[in-house]
Order: C-alpha cells, then sequence, then structure tokens
C-alpha cells in the first residue's frame, strides 16, 4: 500500500495552530514519521501542573490516534498529587513515578510500545513552546528533552532566549 503523500500527524497540529494559541493552552504534537529513530516521539504543552486534570485529556487523544494506553510515567516531585491511576473513559491507566524529570512523559501502550514526550512548562511564552515542541517532533531528533528546553527556551535570570 503506498504511504500517504500529507503525513499524518499534520492534520493533529498544522503550522497555524501553533501561532494562534494562547499562553497555557494543552497542545500535542508528534512525530510525522512512522520511524520512530529519534529521541523524543513528540511533544505535550500542559496547561498546569496538575495531573488529574491535564492527563485525562492528553490519554484521549493519544488513545484516538495510537490506541489504548496503559501507562503513565512521570516523575512524581513535578506534579502535584499524583495518583496511581487514573480512568479515563472507563479504562484505567496506571501512573508510575519515574526518575525522568519534569521534562518528559513515558507512554505505554499495550503491553510494550513506549513513547516519549517532552513537556513544555505550562507558563511557556507560546513562540517558545512552538519552537521546543517542533524540536522535539523532529524525526530522528537525538536532543534530549532538558538539552531541547534549556536551548529553546527564556533563561529565568534574564528572560533572554539561550542560543540554538
Amino acid at each position: 500500500m503506498a504511504e500517504p503523500d500529507t503525513p499524518i500527524a499534520s492534520t493533529f497540529l498544522p503550522d497555524e495552530v501553533h501561532y494562534a494559541v494562547k499562553p497555557g493552552t494543552s497542545l500535542l504534537r508528534l512525530q510525522t514519521t512512522r520511524s520512530r529513530e529519534g529521541v523524543l516521539d513528540g511533544a505535550w504543552w500542559p496547561r498546569s501542573r496538575n495531573v488529574t486534570t491535564e492527563l485525562p485529556a492528553l490519554i484521549q487523544v493519544l488513545t484516538a490516534h495510537l490506541g489504548p494506553i496503559t501507562r503513565v510515567g512521570l516523575d512524581t516531585d513535578a506534579w502535584e498529587e499524583v495518583p496511581t491511576r487514573v480512568v479515563v473513559d472507563d479504562r484505567v491507566v496506571h501512573l508510575d513515578s519515574f526518575p525522568v524529570g519534569d521534562d518528559t512523559v513515558l507512554i505505554t501502550r499495550g503491553d510494550s510500545d513506549h513513547f516519549a514526550l517532552l513537556v513544555v512548562p505550562p507558563d511557556t511564552k507560546p513562540e517558545a513552546a512552538r519552537d521546543a515542541m517542533a524540536r522535539a517532533a523532529q524525526a530522528g531528533n537525538v536532543t534530549q528533552a532538558a538539552e531541547i528546553l534549556v536551548t529553546t527556551l527564556p533563561d529565568p535570570a534574564t528572560g533572554r532566549e539561550e542560543p540554538a
């Protein structure tokens, strides 16, 4: 069967949407390739650090595009009051604590298919969030999440972006 001319993920989050986002809007961007050769499979920009508020919407979207999500791994120190599981659309999704840092969320589909998503901090300005998400979703990206955030988000001390 022939590959479609338009990448599948382009219908998830076209560039026009990026320019219209407001600070704190929850967004998801996934790679446009099926090869999954990069360090990250995409990026997520939650509106807050409240897991019970933010995760259900992420899980619903991922389930619609990837199939049932069974586990989410995250650093519990980076989130507010993390339960051991959440119920989304009558399905139990287990939450695992991993020392991955607040810049990554690990998603498990089925028994062992894992996806790593960069987590853009909720208070990030739209342009910086857009840049970080685009870098994380690039096919073949070999840059770790923390490095993407350091090079695309403004330095908290000066408010200026670090050189890329």
